[in-house]
């Protein structure tokens, strides 16, 4: 739904790391439209929860939304690019305490979400059906000559 490019009707938001965020410029298009010339809610929460996702590599463990709570600062307009920046804040045991921002491209504060997830066995999701998460919780890459590991490159799922 969110970054899956396999789904015409998904958000297919490109994401990359940036030291310990994960961060996504992004547009939301007609497709996402709320009230005329904005992006629904929905939409924005959706793209909140799954770059919170995407902490998870950073995380290196499976984990299930427990909470969302989105804050809509402004309006977000369709067809201009927002950055949507996540990160985690904390963490106490199997809670994930993450955090996100998305700006406009003046900078200004559009929206911020706050987020639990759980910790939780890869079971959890086998259980539903066939599932493959080793490219998602391998160890980290090693140091590329550049001096990044493979890990700081852009990713899409």
């Amino acid at each position: 739904m969110g970054c899956g490019l396999a789904n015409p009707a998904g958000l297919a938001m490109q994401v990359r790391r940036e030291g310990e965020d994960v961060v996504c410029d992004h547009v939301f298009d007609s497709r996402q439209v709320g009230a005329p010339g904005l992006a629904h809610g929905g939409a924005v929460a959706a793209a909140c929860d799954d770059l919170f996702g995407f902490v998870l590599y950073l995380v290196a463990e499976p984990a299930v939304t427990r909470t969302l709570e989105v804050g809509y600062r402004r309006p977000v307009r369709l067809g201009i690019t927002h950055r949507i920046r996540a990160r985690l804040v904390h963490r106490e045991g199997r809670k994930l305490h993450l955090v996100a921002e998305g700006t406009d491209p003046d900078g200004v504060l559009c929206f911020d979400a706050r987020a639990v997830f759980i910790v939780v066995g890869i079971e959890h999701f086998t259980r539903y059906g066939p599932a493959r998460f080793e490219h998602v919780f391998a160890p980290p890459a090693p140091p590329t000559s550049s001096g990044t590991s493979a890990n700081d490159q852009e990713t899409t799922s």
